[in-house]
């Protein structure tokens, strides 16, 4: 039935992970959602994001849950140029969100930065003058915001294939056709 309910959005590993995530908080858990980073990401198809977000959501763990949104608010006003392609570059901005989360409200510290980045900090004309953090942005303040986050695209590569004949001359010299 679930899978029937999400039919067409792609997303059927994540139906699955769901369903499967869902019979282990019941069977393993009693029916409550672990409330530490490290169990509730042995849960099936919970990831870093998925967990943080959970945690501080729904118990108000002061915990990251760092997306796209979240790396390109973060990038633009700490002035981050690392490359947000790169695993490794998550853990920076996991960092900045443990060092800046709000404590007694990471709930609303956590939903914030989403929507700031999801409506406000957006990829291309990013609307800095609706911006909360306008004063403590420094992409705003060096009138640049577009230029970040750095994001290098991967580059798909195609093997080809040819036929190619290498043959010798009498005086010894490789002969090559494609």
């Amino acid at each position: 039935l679930l899978l029937k309910q999400w039919e067409g959005l792609g997303y059927y590993s994540r139906a699955r992970n769901l369903q499967a995530g869902v019979r282990e908080v019941v069977e393993v858990y009693g029916g409550v959602v672990p409330n530490t980073r490290e169990e509730i990401s042995k849960l099936k198809g919970v990831g870093p994001y998925t967990a943080g977000a959970v945690l501080s959501i729904a118990y108000g763990v002061p915990e990251h849950a760092v997306d796209g949104n979240v790396m390109r608010v973060l990038s633009r006003v700490l002035n981050i140029h690392d490359d947000i392609a790169l695993p490794k570059t998550k853990k920076v901005f996991e960092a900045a969100v443990d060092m800046l989360i709000d404590r007694d409200n990471a709930s609303s510290f956590n939903q914030g930065l989403m929507e700031l980045g999801a409506l406000i900090c957006t990829p291309t004309s990013p609307k800095c003058l609706l911006c909360p953090v306008r004063e403590y942005c420094t992409a705003f303040h060096e009138g640049e915001p577009e230029k970040l986050p750095v994001k290098t695209k991967k580059v798909k590569t195609k093997p080809l294939y040819y036929d190619v004949y290498v043959m010798r001359d009498e005086a010894g010299n490789v002969k090559v056709e494609q």
